[in-house]
């Protein structure tokens, strides 16, 4: 695949809390220079990076990150502050103990009313896959595939594992109705970015994936 094939499903990513400015500034520079898909950023920083991109990439944004367990409501709430901020797309975590409990009507009236509050935005609910039983992976796939998100994605990055080319294959045998499939965390190589879209994942959630190929073209 070639890398500006590869970059067009790459949502360049800084989610850690030390993040600066000038840092998301960087991200959103790279964004733009390597025709990545989105930019992937912390809600404070959505305003600022959104008036300083103007339109050049979108802005992608997290919800309820990264432990899901935040009430529907601030949800909501989250979600409508980021598109009024400018964010072009939403990723929001489920609340995993919903699943635990079996709760999927729940589960299922939250990602609507997420939804809901980012109309005409891109929508894709994190799953934590690493977290689940296969049997709740598939049933997420379907409760996903109803709630009129735009994608299911794998991880946050931020718990005990990330996506794993089993999960992906696994979500692809299983959602429906046109969903997609985001990877995320642990994307360490071009081989693994190039193995998971192969899988069946049309977005890939990095923050090496834009370096990676700066640097090979910089050996090359």
């Amino acid at each position: 695949m070639d890398k500006h094939t590869l970059l067009s499903h790459v949502d360049h990513t800084l989610l850690t809390p030390t993040a600066t400015w000038p840092e998301i500034q960087a991200i959103c520079d790279e964004g733009v220079r390597y025709g990545c898909a989105s930019v992937c950023i912390p809600p404070s920083f959505v305003r600022r990076a959104a008036e300083y991109l103007g339109g050049r990439c979108p802005v992608c944004t997290v919800i309820g990150f990264p432990n899901g367990y935040a009430t529907t409501a601030v949800k909501v709430f989250e979600t409508a502050d980021a598109v009024a901020n400018g964010a072009d797309e939403i990723d929001m975590v489920i609340h995993l103990g919903w699943v635990k409990e079996g709760r999927w009507d729940s589960l299922l009236e939250e990602m609507r009313a997420v939804r809901a509050a980012c109309p005409g935005k891109v929508l894709k609910v994190i799953v934590e896959t690493c977290l689940l039983t296969e049997e709740e992976k598939i049933r997420l796939c379907e409760l996903v595939s109803r709630s009129g998100a735009d994608y299911i994605k794998t991880s946050t990055g931020f718990s005990t594992g990330g996506a794993t080319r089993e999960d992906v294959a696994l979500f692809a045998r299983h959602v429906t109705g046109g969903l997609k499939i985001k990877a995320a965390g642990g994307i360490a190589t071009l081989a693994d970015a190039e193995d998971f879209l192969a899988l069946g994942a049309d977005r890939l959630g990095t923050s090496r994936v834009v370096r990676l190929i700066c640097q090979q073209g910089q050996n090359g």
